[in-house]
């Protein structure tokens, strides 16, 4: 199945042009060797790449170095050939391209750990994108998956009017559910300081920028990661998005599991939270055995004003 990604193309997409003219995406994050014989578990390879990142970078978090060894990984490992990259080139615009070619160490050069590229001549404006798209493709870290807006990019590209949600996960059980959900952790990235949950608990960010929403493990994308005020608790934020109730459980709790593992520091304890669209009695009698997750409902409140 053919994924989309938002990529940033060097700091502030300084190294968009050259990537445009030369055909190519990439990234650098300071490890200046091959990573081919690396590409075969992605346990091994965070085991083998976290360390090199926090030995070159001394002021790097376990958290961050984790993030940088996953978007290294999604580069040199999970784009696929025919997956759609939207660049921006740092003038309000993004490049769309589509990946042509495996992983590629170019020694010496601007961003070295390489994919060849087939740009498109379609260009897409910022302003063209829907608010959920432009929030996702903005500031969340230098990779991405943005597959869920794949209609909407699909129709951009074609210049086409975007088409309708289209859940394509197998474990949906409700389509409207989905919808709703599909826009809400953009809403609450959004608002966070608004909600109850932002009284309680920060969005995961690194030199203040925001890279706790749909934060990459070896088992796929945490939908929010957040800290506790005081950094003793990190907690893992699911949206239901339709699925099964245990579907959800079991997915949040592999997370906690991979967040507990690989990077939570000895002081610090995991939480996980589940927000759904109504009550779930299947998913709160699964929490009764699991205290250390937490259930949320939320509202919609509409309202038409005569003028």
């Amino acid at each position: 199945m053919k994924n989309y990604y938002r990529i940033m193309l060097g700091q502030r997409s300084s190294c968009a042009q050259q990537a445009y003219e030369g055909n190519f995406i990439g990234v650098n994050f300071g490890i200046r060797h091959d990573l081919s014989n690396h590409l075969i578990d992605r346990q091994e390879f965070s085991k083998a790449i976290i360390p090199q990142l926090l030995e070159n970078n001394p002021e790097k978090t376990k958290m961050s170095a984790a993030i940088n060894s996953g978007m290294l990984w999604t580069v040199a490992r999970c784009l696929q050939l025919g997956d759609i990259i939207l660049s921006p080139d740092g003038q309000g615009r993004y490049y769309v391209g589509e990946i042509t070619s495996s992983y590629a160490y170019q020694k010496d050069q601007i961003l070295p750990h390489r994919r060849s590229v087939r740009w498109l001549s379609r260009i897409i404006s910022k302003d063209e994108l829907s608010e959920p798209l432009r929030n996702s493709a903005g500031s969340i870290g230098t990779v991405s998956n943005i597959s869920k807006y794949a209609a909407e990019i699909d129709a951009l590209i074609s210049n086409l009017q975007p088409a309708g949600i289209k859940p394509t996960d197998d474990s949906i059980e409700n389509p409207s559910e989905f919808a709703l959900e599909k826009h809400l952790e953009d809403f609450l990235i959004q608002n966070w300081k608004s909600t109850d949950l932002g009284k309680h608990y920060d969005l995961y960010e690194e030199e203040n920028e925001i890279i706790g929403q749909q934060f990459p493990t070896d088992t796929g994308q945490i939908d929010i990661l957040a800290t506790s005020k005081d950094k003793k608790t990190i907690v893992v934020i699911e949206l239901k998005r339709g699925r099964a109730s245990d579907v959800v459980v079991g997915q949040i709790q592999r997370y906690m599991g991979f967040i507990k593992e690989e990077l939570a520091e000895t002081d610090q304890s995991v939480r996980g939270i589940i927000i759904a669209f109504e009550d779930d009695v299947k998913i709160k009698r699964a929490l009764s055995v699991a205290p250390n997750i937490e259930f949320y409902t939320y509202k919609i409140n509409f309202k038409l004003e005569k003028k």
